[in-house]
């Protein structure tokens, strides 16, 4: 949505194609777009759908799509950029959850696995990849060699920022009470919740016992509507509709997150309404930066349960994080820091494209195995399902 908006601002026409189906959820893409079109995987009428439509620049939403239409869009509009946005590194969030419960710390070892090979391979192949935390630039820079020149770093932009009306928003005296947001598709929503109920919560509760907390999210699992405990003050709300009416009704979002990549939507989007945070160095991740964090960090079950203990009762401090979290938007996630760039380095390859995939030669074996490995498998899955 962030890409549509931006290249819609920029008045490019914008074509939205995916093999998802729509639902009542869906956003109306109609104002934005000039046109949207379910696509099919393993299945020609892709190809003749981008001939016809020629674009000049195809955006891929993760590597899994890139995987099955690069190949097509290679052989169908040779020349068009490819641009691959990450969301984050798959694999990076994969390995931390396989080492969740080691002693050890991750080693490159634990990063160099299959998802992990398909993930940069797909880098690789397109000439430009949107990388969405500091952390991971760094980390495909450093340890696994990829080229600078084939990546971007683009993060996500907050919901707004507060600039006037930042009086506006609730004091600490209007809220009260603890939250978690998040969807529970994703694993490490779903691994944080149960160890808040198990590890956190209890003792958090028995000392606060006034506070409640409550959990939001969509898709909550069978598992996560049996930790509904009223008499514990323990909600699982499920899906919200207004998030952020939630956020500006309670004091403290406390998601001490056990593993994740990229960038976590929930604490940008709790700066912007003024909550302050109680999270592990994995949460914080490529955020602050060298700013203080807007509440607590802490890895560790009582620094955890007493951080999040003080930010709730102690109004000072409390009032500090808040102004730290529109601190640390307006310096970091300003849009105007990173749209010129990301226009610069599209324009400077559009006009390049040949001389800067020449300067990636694995990029190209790459493309030229996957295409052929994929192609004839596409090839044969599309023959098979006519029958």
């Amino acid at each position: 949505m962030q890409l549509i908006d931006h290249f819609y601002a920029a008045s490019l026409e914008v074509h939205f194609a995916s093999s998802a189906s729509a639902n009542s959820f869906s956003d109306n893409l109609s104002n934005k777009v000039a046109s949207t079109k379910k696509i099919l995987g393993n299945d020609g009428s892709f190809d003749a759908f981008l001939k016809k439509l020629r674009p000049g620049i195809v955006i891929f939403d993760r590597f899994m799509t890139e995987e099955m239409f690069g190949w097509r869009v290679n052989n169908s509009c040779p020349d068009a950029l490819r641009v691959l946005d990450t969301e984050d590194l798959h694999f990076l969030r994969k390995a931390r959850q396989k080492n969740l419960h080691k002693d050890s710390s991750l080693s490159l070892l634990d990063l160099q696995n299959d998802l992990s090979k398909r993930e940069i391979a797909s880098i690789l192949r397109c000439d430009l990849s949107l990388i969405i935390s500091e952390f991971e630039l760094d980390l495909l820079l450093r340890e696994f060699k990829i080229p600078e020149s084939i990546l971007c770093y683009w993060p996500i932009f907050p919901p707004k920022i507060f600039t006037a009306d930042k009086q506006e928003t609730p004091d600490f005296g209007q809220r009260k009470n603890f939250m978690f947001i998040g969807n529970f598709h994703h694993k490490p929503n779903l691994d944080c919740v149960r160890f808040i109920k198990e590890k956190i919560w209890p003792e958090i509760s028995r000392r606060l016992p006034a506070a409640k907390l409550n959990i939001y999210g969509a898709y909550p699992t069978e598992f996560l509507k049996q930790l509904h405990r009223p008499d514990q003050n323990f909600y699982i709300k499920g899906r919200i509709e207004d998030a952020a009416k939630a956020f500006q009704s309670h004091r403290v979002l406390l998601a001490p997150l056990r593993f994740g990549a990229g960038l976590k939507g929930k604490f940008l989007e709790a700066m912007c309404y003024g909550v302050p945070s109680i999270t592990t160095s994995i949460g914080a991740e490529g955020i602050n930066g060298n700013l203080d964090w807007p509440g607590f960090i802490a890895d560790h079950e009582k620094q955890i349960i007493k951080k999040a203990i003080e930010l709730n009762d102690e109004e000072a401090l409390w009032k500090t994080a808040q102004k730290q979290g529109w601190h640390i938007l307006e310096k970091r996630f300003d849009p105007t820091n990173f749209t010129k760039n990301l226009d610069d380095r599209v324009l400077e390859l559009s006009e390049n494209l040949s001389e800067h995939r020449q300067k990636n030669f694995i990029g190209q074996l790459l493309n030229h195995h996957q295409h052929q490995s994929t192609k004839f498998m596409s090839r044969w899955i599309e023959e098979k399902n006519k029958k």
